[in-house]
């Protein structure tokens, strides 16, 4: 229970007792400071998330709310705060203003436990961040900065530098298919190992938050990793918590690192219900992240946008550079109830998706995605029309962000994918009101499918020519495939549509993919593994596939077990020890 403390008090909402309705959205940490909660109900009022608190010295309280306004012109999410008995006469969400400390006047409050309670308005994605109550006149921080973290770890009891576990010899940073799996093949080479994961299950893109099915090669560990079960969470999960040598670090965002040279010593991570943070030695790392967030945070050369036909000799690559790079798509699937849905009024949402009148492209369950959806009149295609009909269909024709900075726009981009989503639902209900009157959402992911990041240069950068022509390195790991897969941004009329996609198959053969990939050339124990490799933009829009990311992952498991048995380099491990990790490779795949 929270407390207040020299006359203060900072309550974190996602310290909450009971969310009720409200979800922990912890995805935007980096960006703007904090996990929060989200009344995420599609157009219906959330239940009201609850808390207790105690309050050590009567008084007068000012009281603060930091909270957003996410659609400024119109304020689709709004929300009331309870403080004990009294109902604050404010409506949060509504000023304008990107995140910030709104205050809400003062309460007079007795020493003692007492309530809090968040009570949505509108069912539009309000969110909060936290409650902060002051009688001794002090200001809340706002912010990302060192200042703000440290104000919020004073006031919550955490202190300034994070205990260290007990070290590892091999830490995989993200819990998607490509870490988990890698994790997993470590932990059974022997090897004591961590998966730090910034979401509350394993899976990323394929997990039940997103639902992707994964693509690309497999192999006997990678579908004994990906098997669903009966919830659709992948079983990946219970395979490494029966590893003795295995340890789960989830809802673990990774923050900072600590570097001896080239080399990186440890990390650290912040939990995202309580906020504490701890740090994590290891002999080797790998990034699995798709972020390639080790390089972010040590600020070393990466790749980002899509390189131009002259840079690598790639017949796929556009003439001039772009800097874009493949955006975000937020998944949802609609059915049809027993009776008549209302659904609001949304001009805010209109803004975005304009006439669109087309939901296709849903994920039907977990696993399985590209599903169809209800579609009115002109936005049906011809029945001959076989690509329209695809492209319909195809769940990342929803798709923004292409433009944008993905690191410090993640928000904007789930949100005007949300306005898109929301504005279409409403104009298929409008348009044909008795068709589609039983219509409404059975479910709208708030976590977007991520697309693309940076990408790490190791000692070869594949390119497409490499993969068409399958050309033979002695240093292969490991074979990838499937087609290259480039999506071009943008629709003439929607900007949350895709403009035209390539799906290149080649000859349809696998092809091989070299070590030198998947170390990193400017760290000395850094490995990658998964869409943020090293690889030109259109040679990763093949090896970006999950099943492709696994294979990575397990070739840098086995380069770890070498790594830590002669205390050497992966770079080392490439000069001198190549045979035996083929080997030991074959033996993991074969097993």
């Amino acid at each position: 229970m929270s407390e207040t403390v020299n006359q203060e008090l900072l309550i974190e909402a996602e310290e909450f007792d009971d969310y009720g309705g409200w979800v922990l959205d912890s995805q935007f940490d980096h960006e703007m400071g904090s996990p929060y909660l989200l009344a995420h109900g599609y157009g219906r009022p959330v239940a009201d998330a609850t808390t207790s608190v105690r309050i050590n010295e009567s008084g007068s309280y000012d009281v603060w709310v930091r909270a957003k306004d996410w659609v400024p012109s119109h304020h689709p999410g709004r929300f009331e705060l309870c403080i004990g008995t009294q109902r604050l006469d404010h409506e949060f969400g509504a000023n304008g203003q990107d995140w910030s400390w709104e205050r809400a006047g003062a309460v007079d409050l007795e020493a003692g436990s007492l309530s809090v309670t968040l009570h949505d308005l509108t069912g539009f994605d309000a969110r909060c961040d936290a409650i902060y109550l002051s009688s001794n006149g002090a200001l809340p921080i706002d912010g990302t900065g060192p200042e703000s973290r440290a104000w919020r770890r004073r006031l919550r009891g955490i202190p300034d530098e994070p205990p260290t576990e007990s070290p590892y010899d091999v830490v995989f940073i993200g819990g998607g298919v490509t870490g988990s799996v890698g994790a997993l093949a470590a932990a059974r080479l022997g090897l004591r190992v961590a998966v730090v994961q910034n979401r509350p299950v394993l899976g990323g893109n394929a997990s039940i938050e997103i639902g992707i099915g994964p693509r690309g090669e497999k192999g006997s560990l990678v579908a004994e990793a990906i098997a669903r079960k009966p919830d659709g969470d992948l079983q990946v999960g219970q395979l490494l918590a029966a590893e003795p040598n295995a340890t789960i670090y989830l809802h673990h965002q990774v923050f900072d690192l600590e570097m001896n040279g080239r080399v990186v010593e440890s990390i650290d991570a912040r939990e995202a219900r309580s906020g504490k943070e701890i740090r994590i030695v290891a002999s080797q790392f790998v990034d699995c992240t798709g972020t390639a967030i080790l390089g972010v945070l040590a600020d070393v050369p990466t790749m980002f946008g899509v390189e131009s036909s002259a840079e690598f000799g790639e017949s796929l690559a556009p003439e001039e550079r772009l800097d874009q790079h493949h955006g975000h798509t937020v998944f949802f699937r609609t059915r049809m109830a027993d009776a008549p849905v209302d659904f609001p009024e949304v001009p805010w949402a209109i803004e975005v998706a304009k006439d669109f009148a087309d939901l296709g492209g849903q994920a039907i369950e977990p696993g399985k995605d590209n599903g169809d959806g209800p579609v009115v009149g002109d936005f049906r295609p011809p029945a001959d029309d076989n690509f329209a009909n695809l492209a319909r269909r195809l769940t990342h024709y929803w798709e923004y962000g292409q433009w944008c900075d993905p690191y410090t726009e993640g928000e904007h981009i789930r949100d005007h994918l949300l306005r898109a989503v929301y504005g279409t639902m409403a104009n298929v209900k409008a348009m044909e009101p008795a068709q589609w009157a039983n219509l409404e959402f059975d479910w709208v992911a708030h976590v977007a499918g991520q697309g693309e990041f940076r990408r790490y240069i190791g000692d070869h950068i594949l390119t497409e020519t490499d993969i068409r022509e399958h050309v033979a390195f002695g240093d292969v790991v490991v074979q990838n495939s499937g087609a290259f897969c480039l999506h071009h941004p943008i629709h003439e009329d929607y900007d949350f549509r895709l403009k035209s996609w390539t799906w290149d198959t080649r000859d349809d053969e696998p092809f091989d993919v070299p070590f030198r990939c998947l170390y990193a050339a400017d760290f000395d124990n850094v490995m990658m593994a998964g869409k943020h490799i090293s690889v030109t933009h259109v040679a990763g829009s093949v090896t970006k596939f999950m099943g492709n990311g696994a294979q990575h992952a397990i070739a840098t498991a086995a380069a770890a077990v070498l790594c830590n048995k002669y205390a050497v380099t992966p770079r080392r491990i490439h000069d001198q020890h190549l045979p035996e990790l083929q080997a030991l490779i074959a033996d993991i795949r074969g097993g």
